[in-house]
């Protein structure tokens, strides 16, 4: 039995990861700004409260977990706003890159001291965020994000591979969550999860930094 710790737990891809993780048994530690009736349902540890883009409720969330040492962090929390050439919102930009690239690397830092030798951290990332795959513009507050996002991913691989801790940047694929209006053409978030759990069960200091599809592909960054 591990110690996981999921962000934006309260629903869609994190609610998927919580209920997973605890039908298989592990310790599962739920983080969010409101826990939905469906998570306080299924048993595990909620931290309800915190915000990803300030630092003081990462400290506070850091010290509600003293003592608890950290297995696996799923850096999960995100969001999405439309944002097109023709509409440029700076202010919708700058709050994806709080939420999306700056929250990540908060919770990470904030958490270091309760990972060890062997823990795993992984960021959700998306292929949205890659820029050899970018064939169709737009959505610039969540593209650039996520290249963000990735960069920290790849950046905290090197500099935590000393302290034996692997790192994982993971694309969860289109997935039919309220982010992506249920889109008919995705994947279901338990097919999502099922394959983003695989990822992190094989991450290791070997394959640090990858940034992988929730499938098994590795993407181009």
């Amino acid at each position: 039995m591990a110690t996981y710790l999921v962000t934006g737990a309260n629903r869609g891809i994190g609610y998927e990861y919580c209920r997973q993780l605890q039908v298989r048994g592990e310790r599962v530690i739920a983080i969010c700004r409101t826990a939905s009736e469906e998570l306080k349902q299924l048993g595990v540890r909620v931290e309800e409260g915190i915000d990803i883009t300030s630092d003081a409720s990462v400290t506070d969330l850091r010290d509600r977990l003293d003592g608890t040492t950290i297995d696996v962090l799923i850096n999960n929390a995100g969001i999405v706003k439309r944002v097109t050439l023709e509409d440029l919102d700076f202010e919708s930009i700058r709050e994806q890159f709080e939420v999306n690239a700056l929250g990540p690397l908060r919770v990470t830092h904030a958490l270091l001291p309760l990972l060890k030798a062997g823990s795993k951290i992984a960021l959700m990332t998306s292929r949205m965020g890659s820029i050899a795959d970018n064939t169709s513009g737009s959505s610039y507050g969540y593209r650039m994000s996520k290249v963000a996002s990735s960069m920290a991913g790849k950046s905290l691989s090197l500099d935590l591979k000393p302290r034996a801790i692997a790192v994982a940047i993971l694309h969860p694929g289109l997935v039919q969550t309220r982010m992506t209006n249920f889109t008919s053409g995705g994947i279901t978030p338990e097919e999502s999860v099922k394959g983003l759990l695989a990822r992190i069960d094989e991450l290791t200091l070997e394959n640090t930094g990858t940034f992988w599809h929730a499938n098994g592909e590795v993407l181009p960054w």
